[in-house]
């Protein structure tokens, strides 16, 4: 199996470099106000793909907050709940870490 996907990404590779060799002619990506650039067209194609990862990615930052806050405020409420059950037990056996017990959307 592991050689396997190693076969898979070296295609890849294989492929993404011939696209690369492949067009290497210059193209023009025209913007606002007469403002041009001019590279490979390559270029122009991995600089259009990482933006579109960053576009993306910065879009999701709010509700990896809003899923961070409120597994955090889950684990506060586990803890809670079970620390005045756990206050007599205290005294013989030392506290133990609390693992987190609710699985929130995958995180």
């Amino acid at each position: 199996m592991k050689y396997l996907l190693w076969l898979l990404k070296a295609a890849i590779f294989f492929t993404l470099f011939a696209f690369a060799l492949n067009n290497q002619q210059d193209a023009t990506v025209h913007f606002f106000f007469g403002t041009r650039w001019t590279a490979p067209a390559v270029l122009i194609v991995l600089s259009a793909f990482t933006l579109g990862v960053v576009v993306g990615v910065l879009g999701m930052v709010p509700r990896w907050w809003r899923h961070r806050n409120a597994a955090r405020q889950a684990q506060a409420a586990v803890a809670q709940s079970e620390a005045p059950a756990a206050a007599p037990a205290a005294t013989a056996a030392p506290a133990q870490p609390l693992a987190p017990h609710l699985p929130i959307d995958g995180i």
